[in-house]
């Protein structure tokens, strides 16, 4: 089921209404859901390796945090920060303006930034784990029956 972005998500508390919450795919509505998004964000950083290294940390143990209230949509949301990590740290750790493309549409050459490339490892080691996680794997395919 792909991600509402119908919602209003500014006035709702997915916390309080966790069968409005749809997965979708990747990092969809990551910086829509609250309250996840304002707990989660302030510890989301990748500029530097011990940066990230803090940041990967901090965002697991609240995925933990979630995990032990039950919290599905939580420990999605998580995920979704740490997926995040990783794909935000690799593009600029591939573009140093973080900006793929040309004015003109074409693809920019690549300029390794190995600093951002090593922030990146962190975050996918991270998703790796979360994703072969049985107990969130069993969670997801629990909430997506239940919810869509």
């Amino acid at each position: 089921m792909p991600f509402d972005y119908d919602l209003d998500y500014s006035a709702l508390d997915l916390r309080e209404h966790p069968e409005l919450y749809k997965v979708g795919k990747g990092e969809q509505g990551v910086l829509l859901v609250e309250p996840y998004k304002s707990e989660i964000l302030p510890h989301w950083r990748f500029k530097t390796p011990e940066i990230a290294k803090k940041s990967a940390d901090k965002i697991c143990e609240l995925f933990e945090a979630y995990r032990k209230e039950n919290d599905f949509v939580g420990m999605d949301m998580a995920r979704k920060f740490i997926q995040m990590g990783y794909t935000r740290s690799r593009r600029y750790a591939n573009h140093k303006s973080g900006r793929k493309y040309n004015m003109d549409g074409t693809l920019k050459e690549r300029e390794i930034d190995l600093e951002k490339a090593k922030s990146a490892d962190i975050f996918k080691k991270r998703w790796d784990v979360i994703r072969e996680d049985e107990d969130y794997i069993k969670r997801k395919k629990a909430h997506q029956k239940i919810y869509g």
